[in-house]
């Protein structure tokens, strides 16, 4: 029944964003097909598997474990958290402290943790600006 409530309320949410995204729109044209198709797309992929798990065979459920949910629970409080701070942080900045925390969180050491989060905060940024010229916020601190 938990899959079917979850398949439910996820085919609401889909359904609001699609509403949401087909009302994008930009005031000049840098793509061909524009900012709706993108959001369009994904969400009406993600309705689609929504409707295989609502009409899908209905498999008993077995709930995590208590640490895992707690792990789960800190992770959507770092991505949350990611996501409010990223302007402001910038995209390097925000990037390696949240895989730094998501390195943690999966158990990495913290020597790998505070490597791999800079390396990959930093290597992000340059291949988005430079490789794929997609426009990263900097951040007011670097800025």
């Amino acid at each position: 029944m938990s899959q079917r409530i979850f398949a439910i309320v996820w085919l609401i949410l889909c359904a609001i964003g699609i509403y949401i995204g087909w009302g994008i729109q930009s005031e000049f044209t840098y793509e061909p097909l524009g900012p709706r198709p993108f959001p369009v797309v994904i969400l009406s992929l993600m309705a689609l598997c929504a409707l295989a798990l609502l009409f899908g065979k209905q498999e008993a459920v077995e709930w995590p474990k208590p640490y895992v949910l707690r792990r789960l629970v800190l992770l959507v409080i770092a991505l949350v958290i990611y996501a409010w701070a990223f302007e402001w942080l910038g995209f390097p900045i925000a990037t390696s402290l949240v895989t730094i925390s998501i390195a943690l969180l999966f158990g990495a050491t913290p020597i790998a943790a505070i490597i791999s989060g800079p390396v990959l905060g930093i290597f992000l940024f340059y291949a988005f600006d430079k490789w794929l010229d997609v426009t990263l916020p900097i951040g007011s601190l670097l800025s």
